[in-house]
């Protein structure tokens, strides 16, 4: 049985714009890189460390510090995640024991979960918070892509309305709205009934996590439907949502990677709810992961590569908007080069 060896990288993303949520701004997307040596073969992944859940590439490092494996056997995945892994750091060693099994096959990922790669939906473009002609700006580089996803939840309830009213009046495509927690319940009614005549697709996480009641208020209270993020990171938590949103949000970096997500994905489909695939700012690699269980779901935003200025990675690609699968065994990540 041959002996499992981790390593982690810091990987540094320069972003092509700075990246602003209700939260905060991003100039450069910091993530780490797991590479997984099983025998003669090795499988990367990516870990995606979340400041808001106290996480750090320093924090993902120190964790594999102190980690031991209880098995070289790379397919024995229940005993290899280990669940006191903080849920980046497992996200990333979940996808790089997945590129490794997948090239001990020989298979790529989606044919080892039995998926059609070309049953992949058409991926959101993120426009990140700015002032209006920056807005416009971004959208105009943006072209005839067919859907976007705005962020919104920072400035006056005016402020925000006017930015969808501009982007509405250039561009015909399909609008979703990300607030990143960034209204109270009152507000969020308030806005989304004045964006309702623009053809909302549906808004993300309108308010801050925890508060299901609330959800359930502003679900209730516009014809816009709602899908949470913050408010759903692992399939245990989505009992709670019964009734209250119509879909979830699920990432890799915040479910602890591909096990974790199908585990929510399964989930939803149980409680009759719409699901997302989304990803954090990040490379190719942790983008194709994702882009692999695709097909399972009814939207995707996974559009990591679109925000880096350079990427030392290749993987999935875009046919206008399309998630178009690498057919190489495991990821099928090719790398072009070390930044």
């Amino acid at each position: 049985m041959p002996t499992l060896s981790i390593t982690v990288t810091p990987l540094e993303l320069p972003l092509v714009h700075p990246f602003r949520i209700a939260r905060g701004v991003e100039l450069v997307a910091s993530t780490a890189l797991i590479r997984v040596r099983a025998g003669e073969i090795e499988g990367i992944g990516e870990a995606t460390p979340i400041e808001r859940y106290g996480e750090t590439v320093a924090s993902v490092s120190e964790a594999f510090a102190r980690y031991r494996p209880a098995t070289g056997d790379p397919f024995r995945l229940e005993t290899l995640l280990d669940p006191s892994l903080p849920a980046s750091a497992r996200g990333g060693f979940d996808i790089a024991l997945h590129d490794v099994i997948g090239k001990a096959t020989g298979k790529p990922l989606y044919a080892l979960l039995g998926l059609d790669p070309g049953a992949t939906p058409v991926t959101s473009f993120t426009v990140g918070i700015a002032d209006p002609d920056e807005t416009l700006r971004k959208v105009a580089e943006i072209g005839d892509h067919p859907i976007l996803k705005v962020k919104l939840g920072e400035g006056s309830a005016a402020e925000q309305v006017e930015t969808v009213a501009a982007i509405r009046s250039r561009y015909s495509g399909a609008i979703r709205l990300d607030a990143n927690e960034g209204w109270d319940v009152a507000e969020a009614i308030r806005i989304l009934r004045d964006l309702e005549r623009f053809e909302i697709e549906f808004c993300e996480q309108p308010i801050p996590a925890g508060s299901p009641a609330g959800l359930r208020a502003v679900r209730e209270g516009t014809t816009i439907p709602i899908v949470t993020d913050e408010d759903s990171l692992v399939a245990a938590d989505l009992p709670a949502l019964y009734g209250c949103v119509d879909g979830i949000n699920v990432k890799l970096a915040k479910c602890g990677g591909i096990r974790g997500a199908l585990a929510m994905i399964h989930t939803a489909r149980a409680m009759n709810l719409k699901v997302m695939l989304g990803c954090m700012v990040e490379s190719a690699v942790a983008a194709t992961a994702a882009a692999h269980i695709s097909p399972l779901v009814d939207w995707a935003d996974i559009d990591g590569p679109f925000l880096t200025a350079s990427d030392p990675f290749s993987g999935v690609t875009y046919d206008r908007g399309k998630l178009v699968l690498p057919s190489a065994p495991g990821l099928g990540i090719r790398e072009t080069a070390l930044a």
